[in-house]
């Protein structure tokens, strides 16, 4: 009798707490999102590069934004994420000079002993639009968990720098027209917690069509290796 009494009286209290409980998730689940403002340090990679360019020194990126978090089943675990963002790029670069001769844009290896160049690099600067499906092991109530994010990221240029310094002489120009104004990739960020791994990986050309070295078209993509934080 004794143990019949404490089975029913265990088995009302799990149901009762188990009822609040889940009416206390179904009341924070109406608002549950997760991951709303991002930012990531990365290792800029030159992919796909024209034979004969080298590319030097330690080359970053820096990326922020927002992504709205919008999820698509019951448990709120599982979303589409849409977000807008800044980003800034620096590419180191070894033996291509980038010029401007008679109101023209050339690229041109050189040898560095000739010119022992103390600064070769090119920034850019973009506005991002990422789109993401989100899969995660998150619930309400809990701050640490596994997440891979995978999607698309589209990049606007707005503002580049090129930056060439040597004993032979200097060379700044701003906001040429030799790159892609709108630039585009996919991306992939996994981890757990704090920590993830992202990647972002370039499907167009840098430089647009019309820029050439050795009369060959110049299709350097970009490849960004780093870390990717995320804030509620």
């Amino acid at each position: 009798m004794k143990i019949g009494v404490l089975f029913f009286i265990g088995l009302f209290s799990y149901l009762g707490f188990a009822q609040e409980d889940k009416y206390d998730n179904s009341e924070l689940y109406e608002k549950y999102r997760e991951d709303q403002f991002y930012g990531s340090v990365t290792y800029n990679l030159l992919n796909h590069k024209p034979s004969g360019v080298s590319q030097t020194d330690f080359s970053s990126g820096f990326h922020f934004g927002f992504i709205r978090d919008m999820p698509i089943n019951e448990r709120r675990n599982v979303a589409i994420g849409l977000g807008l963002g800044v980003s800034a790029n620096f590419y180191n670069q070894k033996n291509v000079l980038i010029q401007e001769t008679d109101n023209e844009i050339s690229f041109e290896i050189i040898n560095e002993a000739d010119y022992n160049v103390s600064k070769n690099k090119f920034s850019t600067y973009l506005i991002e639009v990422p789109i993401e499906i989100r899969w995660r092991t998150s619930t309400v109530k809990d701050y640490s968990f596994w997440r891979i994010y995978t999607g698309f990221k589209f990049g606007y240029l707005v503002h580049s720098v090129i930056k060439f310094k040597s004993d032979l002489g200097d060379v700044k120009l701003s906001n040429i027209d030799n790159f892609n104004k709108l630039q585009y990739g996919l991306t992939l960020s996994a981890g757990y917690s704090t920590w993830n791994f992202h990647v972002y990986y370039g499907l167009n050309s840098i430089f647009d069509k019309d820029s050439k070295l050795n009369e060959q078209s110049i299709d350097m993509k970009s490849l960004k290796i780093g870390l990717m934080f995320y804030i509620l």
